[in-house]
């Protein structure tokens, strides 16, 4: 899980949202949570992860994209409103086809969201995705966010 810092589109195209997002503190691989052991964490490939039908949730990265030129570098912010200051941060960009839900991505801005964080890198019109925003939609174009409730902390795993 988590917290969506900024939020902008990304230029020429009118599909793809650039997100940075905060998922916490970053796990060390030799200290495990103290209440659930922890397994390692597998990198899947796209294609391993779209054969497996992860959760039956629409892959938002299948869309076509529009034909774009990559824009400027987003700095992470901090939450002093500066750049990203902690070491042990885990701040990603994370490339979405989500723009026609978002007019307004900045409405995007302190929502907390399901990701999926262990994928490989993918590049998007020349810009560096780092996980995959969750979504569903229906056939008739509702759509929503798999947002859990505000009391969940960022960085927490889905089980």
């Amino acid at each position: 899980m988590g917290k969506i810092l900024s939020a902008e589109k990304v230029q020429e195209t009118d599909k793809l949202l650039k997100l940075m997002v905060d998922f916490g503190v970053k796990q060390n691989p030799s200290t495990p949570p103290k209440a659930v052991p922890r397994t390692e964490a597998v990198h899947l490939s796209h294609s391993k992860m779209n054969a497996q039908g992860l959760a039956k949730l629409q892959v938002f990265a299948s869309h076509p994209f529009a034909k774009g030129e990559a824009d400027t570098p987003l700095t992470p912010p901090s939450k002093e409103g500066g750049e990203q200051t902690s070491p042990e941060g885990d701040v990603r960009q994370i490339i979405s086809g989500i723009a026609e839900h978002f007019p307004q991505p900045v409405t995007l801005v302190g929502k907390k969201c399901m990701f999926v964080t262990n994928l490989e890198p993918r590049t998007i019109r020349g810009l560096e995705s780092n996980g995959m925003l969750l979504a569903v939609s229906t056939e008739d174009g509702k759509f929503s966010l798999l947002e859990p409730n505000d009391s969940i902390p960022e960085g927490t795993r889905a089980k």
